[in-house]
């Protein structure tokens, strides 16, 4: 407590009226990734004790759930959840309280700590993989998701998981975060629901020219523009980019 009472952020937080000193770290990866907009529906998970909840309600000023599995003090304007991240029902309360869709999902969660690194570093990477699940049942299609992870041997292949699922991946550590801490951030914007990944080889008929002169070809609905590609040709395709709503390809050669 006595370095508590000496940090910097921590005599902030208080005040300014923010439950944790963690307010800022998303306020700081909010300047610079613009993840939370004005009018963005947001989830919170593992939200307790509401630093970030408080946060996510300034920057949205609309619909905003926080969630967690112990019982969060009221935000104004918010809605929280006491419940279980990996259950059903509690996904279920979340879409409900959403009406629909997430623009974001958020997770600052960290375990229990034990003081035993391993075990710790664990424990964090099975929690950015259940924030990981959670934004793929609730994301819109482009959505945004951000979590906290401590880094380790396990860390690499998180990031390489949630690249699979993102037209765009950054890892940022918040000016907030303590020197000494081993956690990072890991951002993914473009929230992709078609199985189409850059580097694929797919086979593709096109349907018709853009005005632009590309091919235009659809892959169980998702649009793919290819490079010079004429109407009518059936033809092999490396995909070079994937947005949330569309790719692009060249023509194997």
């Amino acid at each position: 407590m006595a370095r508590d009472q000496r940090d910097y952020y921590y005599r902030k937080a208080k005040e300014e009226g923010y439950r944790a000193r963690s307010a800022y770290k998303l306020k700081q990866i909010n300047a610079k990734f613009h993840i939370i907009r004005k009018g963005s529906k947001v989830v919170d998970l593992g939200a307790a004790p509401g630093g970030w909840l408080q946060v996510a309600r300034e920057l949205s000023g609309g619909i905003v759930v926080g969630v967690d599995l112990e019982r969060i003090e009221p935000v104004e304007g918010a809605v929280t959840i006491q419940g279980d991240i990996t259950k059903d029902e509690t996904l279920e309360q979340i879409a409900a309280a959403l009406g629909g869709q997430a623009d974001v999902v958020i997770s600052d969660a960290a375990p229990n700590l034990t003081g035993i690194w391993d075990v710790d570093h664990a424990r964090s990477i099975d929690l950015s993989r259940a924030a990981l699940r959670i934004a793929k049942r609730l994301l819109r299609p482009g959505g945004s998701f951000l979590v906290k992870v401590f880094q380790g041997d396990l860390y690499q292949g998180f990031v390489k998981d949630v690249e699979k699922r993102f037209s765009r991946i950054y890892t940022y550590k918040s000016p907030a975060s303590r020197a000494q801490s081993a956690e990072i951030y890991v951002i993914g914007k473009g929230f992709l629901t078609t199985k189409i990944r850059r580097g694929d080889v797919i086979e593709v008929t096109i349907e018709d020219v853009g005005r632009g002169g590309d091919g235009i070809a659809r892959v169980d609905g998702f649009i793919v523009f290819v490079k010079g590609a004429k109407k009518g040709s059936r033809l092999k395709v490396k995909i070079t980019d994937v947005k949330p709503e569309f790719g692009f390809g060249e023509p194997e050669k």
